[in-house]
């Protein structure tokens, strides 16, 4: 693009990136395990994900989600059944709320004239009742899974799919991610990338460096004027 900083249409991930993730600890300790769980399991769904993509298969992000937490959790001394316990993870899983960054960015990006779309490994419900509850929905004109793509992000693919259903050119778009591996798979495919930092942790040099950085959607809304 002419303008890198200056694109026409916002790719936002979903997972962590608009969603806060932080209230799974408290389910995992309400069965009786160590909150940090949460996370373990969390990275080995992208990880069984990552794997099935690179063999050609793609698999609904919950079946995913729900086979990891049967193999982290057997064997555990938990305060319910299994069956239980796992549906109490994948219920909070599914009744998370925006980071507290999110809703004044997201106004920002489309008072400004952004087309604001999603794209994530999950599915577009999830989507549709995170933005709901905040109140954003509307200013997103599509919802997208890669469900619909046939295979998981980062595969060139999934960015390729959200593409041709906007009708944009990839230098012409933006992917905002948490994730590194979600700004270096959407840079690849030749989208622009913006990597959300809220921790203020380093960036992986074994990425391709992200276009712009910023700790919140909002500082993101005022770098993109």
């Amino acid at each position: 693009m002419s303008d890198p900083v200056t694109p026409e249409l916002i790719v936002f991930g979903v997972n962590a990136t608009l969603s806060d993730m932080a209230p799974l600890r408290e389910r995992f300790q309400d069965l009786g395990v160590p909150g940090d769980l949460a996370a373990t399991w969390f990275a080995g769904v992208l990880r069984d994900g990552f794997a099935l993509a690179v063999g050609g298969v793609s698999r609904p992000f919950a079946d995913i989600a729900e086979s990891g937490l049967r193999w982290h959790l057997h064997g555990l001394d938990l305060d319910r059944g299994e069956d239980e316990a796992v549906a109490h993870v994948m219920e909070g899983f599914a009744s998370l709320a925006v980071h507290p960054d999110v809703p004044v960015g997201v106004r920002a990006l489309s008072d400004a004239g952004f087309r604001l779309v999603t794209l994530t490994n999950g599915s577009t419900s999830v989507s549709e009742r995170l933005l709901g509850s905040a109140g954003l929905l509307d200013h997103f004109e599509r919802l997208m899974s890669v469900e619909d793509a046939g295979v998981w992000k980062p595969a060139r693919a999934a960015y390729a799919h959200a593409l041709d259903v906007c009708g944009v050119d990839a230098d012409r778009a933006l992917l905002v991610a948490v994730h590194p591996w979600d700004v270096d798979g959407a840079q690849r495919a030749g989208l622009r990338g913006a990597w959300i930092n809220r921790q203020g942790a380093p960036y992986p040099d074994h990425f391709r460096a992200p276009d712009l950085r910023a700790p919140s959607l909002e500082e993101l809304a005022q770098q993109l004027g």
